[in-house]
């Protein structure tokens, strides 16, 4: 049998040896029940990621993606949510063609399983922003599935969570308990102080999730990143990661979407990417960043652009707040990202405290910033 495994791939990808599976037998016991067989081991791997998770092909020559979720309290939940979505998009087929997601293979609630076909000949949507093939067309397709996700109407039975989403945490923006703070890492701690820090930060988060608590309620993602996205070869994408589907603002969606792009900007100043001149980063003045920030902001405005068009194409009759909204969600997701740059890394960069710093103003000062984000009907 061939081997799915590839380690140059795998390594680029993000992709690790999954856990044995002989410590954990329910794996394999499930994948029997749905007739799948069992994993060809030599060809598994896995993404890092909260979850554990099992990726392969199977004896019966299916390439299958296991995720078991884990993570205390909030575990059950997201299965739930899972589950919850996959039932909400069975029962619209007209929504099941125009939102295309990895094919749904089953679930053991009890055990926290759920199986998905794998398409691990796939790309992300992060991987292709890196390589700059993430273009304006695939954007606006892209904005389009979010907008019949957005404009399918709930009915009785569909279970759907109306709960509060866990970011931003009002609770651990006024402080954090003593057991967190002590097992933060470096990176972590000057995230939160840059955070616990400024009372203009803490009014506008605060002000921003008074504002989600009024916007309309509808069918949203509730974490949607770039990353998300599957590209297979033969074309389209595909959307994962549903553990957060629930009743929301759906300006929270395209939010993260335009701060998807907005911190890839940030990030970008230090590159040459889209440079005709390249400077060594040690020449940069104060005044060159800046500027260097605007640029690359103008360079990749047309992606959030071209998704805000297939969006609206999508979706008409928006609330007048809902651009502005939106920005001020851009400017949360940049905050959202300072908090995992800070879980990742010994020690924040000034690269990651300038997308902080402009996902403030975005947060602060929303109407202002929608414009440069390209959220504006033509």
């Amino acid at each position: 049998m061939t081997a799915l495994k590839n380690e140059a791939t795998d390594t680029a990808k993000g992709w690790m040896a999954p856990i044995d599976l002989d410590r954990v037998p329910g794996v394999e016991e499930f994948l029997g029940r749905l007739g799948l067989g069992r994993f060809d081991r030599e060809t598994l791997v896995a993404p890092i990621g909260r979850n554990e998770v099992w990726a392969g092909r199977t004896d019966s020559g299916r390439k299958v993606f296991v995720k078991r979720l884990i993570g205390g309290d909030d575990a059950k939940p997201r299965l739930r949510r899972i589950l919850a979505f996959e039932r909400f998009k069975a029962a619209r087929p007209p929504l099941a063609e125009r939102l295309s997601t990895p094919l749904f293979l089953g679930e053991d609630e009890a055990a926290g399983l759920v199986a998905f076909e794998f398409m691990d000949e796939a790309r992300n949507g992060a991987e292709a922003m890196i390589e700059e093939s993430f273009g304006d067309e695939l954007a606006g397709h892209v904005g389009e599935a979010i907008g019949h996700l957005h404009n399918a109407v709930p009915q009785d039975g569909d279970e759907l969570d109306d709960g509060p989403f866990p970011l931003p945490d009002l609770q651990l923006l006024r402080g954090l308990p003593l057991e967190v703070w002590q097992n933060l890492s470096y990176g972590e701690m000057e995230s939160w102080s840059i955070l616990h820090g400024d009372p203009e930060l803490m009014r506008g988060i605060h002000a921003l999730c008074e504002r989600e608590s009024r916007a309309p309620r509808v069918p949203v993602h509730g974490d949607f990143r770039v990353d998300q996205l599957l590209l297979p070869d033969s074309g389209g994408f595909q959307i994962t990661d549903w553990e957060d589907f629930r009743l929301g603002d759906p300006a929270r969606d395209v939010g993260a979407f335009a701060g998807e792009w907005l911190f890839r900007s940030i990030l970008d100043i230090v590159s040459a990417r889209g440079d005709e001149v390249v400077f060594e980063a040690a020449e940069f003045t104060h005044e060159m960043v800046l500027q260097r920030g605007a640029e690359k902001i103008e360079r990749l405005q047309p992606r959030i652009h071209a998704f805000w068009q297939g969006y609206r194409a999508v979706r008409t009759g928006l609330d007048d707040d809902f651009a502005v909204r939106a920005t001020a969600f851009a400017g949360w997701h940049m905050m959202d990202r300072l908090l995992a740059s800070g879980a990742r890394s010994g020690k924040l960069s000034g690269i990651q405290r300038a997308a902080a710093g402009i996902g403030r103003t975005a947060l602060l000062r929303p109407a202002r910033f929608t414009i440069a984000l390209g959220l504006e009907d033509e």
